[in-house]
């Protein structure tokens, strides 16, 4: 269909539909407008089916106490305890009981983040495959036999913000706190992606690991200046344990490593692009199917104008993520993390005949080895739109075998660019029909 063939009462649907999307979203959020309902909508995510486990008496967890349940639920939601990282900065939901001597602890998984304070509730985050990311908050002084998954649609108001793509995601941030874990807001902050320089990352979190002469903003608590805020970085340099701050034994492990902490961040971004990549393609094709409608014509045609433009924009936005163009060097003598975050992250690897996988990291000068993101495995990746998905696999191919890739894609040279095609070739399910080719 093309301009030419739009008569006037067509023309008039269309505008009418346009200006009823329009009037729709003068006082609601994208996703709370059809298809999605964010929050009139019942999620299918890996917390409502362990819940489901639990009313229908299949799942009992036994009986202690909070961190008992806490080691119960990573268990249950395949979240290794590994994954630990803490952050001591008053900046969550929970931020009354949060401190530099009881900092806040977070997991992760490919398709999962469990937060938890001692002694308070415990935060989900898991995808759903309309909704993208869904809240939750467990109370274990409720039941920690039989706990309750309560859907914690407040999260919104920091997580459904711009540095979010204005759609329900994930935060990583680096601020100045003071010695009681308060920001000082006056100094600004950083969103932290795999764009940040380690300078400016982790302030207001506790890091174990080498960096070499690298400073980050870690294990250090600011004053406020007339500049904003004084950071002595030089003391939370390089530490190997965190005992000097807080006691460790409430918690599963005493370390939150720097390696865990950039692949959290790395993750961050990329299920943020996915998120609102999902959403925003799911709302154009939903305006799409009623356009076609108005206009009777066939919804099942090629798509064309805004709605393949909105596609093929979002396809970008999530290649740049999962490609980790832009990916900030590493201090010159690389890093060094706990071999124990590194073994369970590995885990679950998918190699090809030679050894390799995506989740092999580098950590000299860059955090993995092959720089194309191990989310491609992901429910959350696999859960798009099919017609984004295959878009954005199909660009992916392209980048991967081109002799010489368009900005930004310029930065993979071309071993590593075939190497990352072997092993997507061999490992990865549901490829295009372009990936059976010999390419490359």
């Amino acid at each position: 269909m093309n301009a030419r063939r739009l008569q006037p009462r067509p023309l008039l649907a269309f505008l009418l539909l346009g200006l009823g999307t329009w009037w729709a979203r003068a006082d609601q959020e994208d996703f709370e407008l059809p298809p999605i309902r964010y929050s009139k909508t019942a999620p299918n995510d890996a917390a409502t089916r362990v819940e489901k486990r639990i009313k229908s008496g299949e799942l009992k967890f036994a009986p202690g106490d909070d961190k008992t349940l806490l080691l119960a639920l990573l268990k249950e939601l395949k979240v290794p305890v590994e994954s630990q990282i803490m952050v001591f900065s008053k900046t969550s939901k929970q931020r009354s009981i949060i401190s530099p001597t009881r900092p806040r602890v977070i997991y992760f998984s490919d398709d999962c983040y469990v937060g938890w304070v001692p002694g308070g509730a415990m935060e989900l985050t898991t995808f759903d495959p309309v909704l993208g990311a869904t809240f939750y908050l467990v109370d274990p002084h409720d039941e920690l036999e039989r706990p309750k998954f309560t859907r914690a649609d407040d999260c919104l108001s920091c997580h459904a913000r711009s540095s979010t793509g204005n759609v329900p995601g994930l935060l990583a941030r680096s601020v100045f706190p003071d010695e009681r874990g308060e920001p000082i807001f006056s100094a600004g902050s950083t969103f932290i992606t795999h764009e940040t320089p380690i300078s400016e990352r982790w302030g207001g979190w506790y890091v174990t690991g080498q960096h070499g002469t690298a400073r980050h903003r870690g294990n250090a608590f600011a004053t406020q200046s007339k500049e904003g805020a004084d950071l002595d970085v030089e003391p939370g340099a390089n530490l190997s344990k965190l005992d000097a701050f807080f006691d460790p034994k409430p918690y599963p492990l005493p370390q939150s490593d720097i390696v865990a902490l950039m692949v959290f961040e790395h993750q961050v971004g990329a299920h943020n692009a996915l998120c609102e990549a999902n959403l925003q393609t799911r709302l154009a094709l939903y305006r799409w199917k009623g356009l076609c409608e108005a206009l009777k014509e066939d919804p099942q045609q090629p798509l064309y104008g805004s709605t393949l433009s909105v596609v093929n924009h979002y396809a970008e936005k999530v290649l740049k993520q999962l490609l980790f163009v832009g990916e900030a060097a590493l201090p010159d003598s690389g890093i060094q993390g706990a071999a124990s975050f590194q073994r369970a992250f590995a885990a679950s690897k998918k190699a090809d005949g030679k050894g390799r996988s995506l989740r092999d990291f580098d950590l000299k000068t860059r955090l993995f080895r092959h720089r194309c993101s191990h989310l491609l495995y992901s429910r959350t990746f696999d859960d798009l739109p099919p017609v984004l998905r295959e878009t954005i696999l199909t660009r992916l191919w392209k980048v991967l075998t081109d002799e010489k890739p368009a900005a930004p894609f310029d930065h993979l040279p071309l071993p590593e660019r075939r190497a990352i095609r072997e092993i997507l070739q061999a490992t990865k399910e549901g490829l295009p029909g372009i990936w059976k080719t010999k390419g490359g």
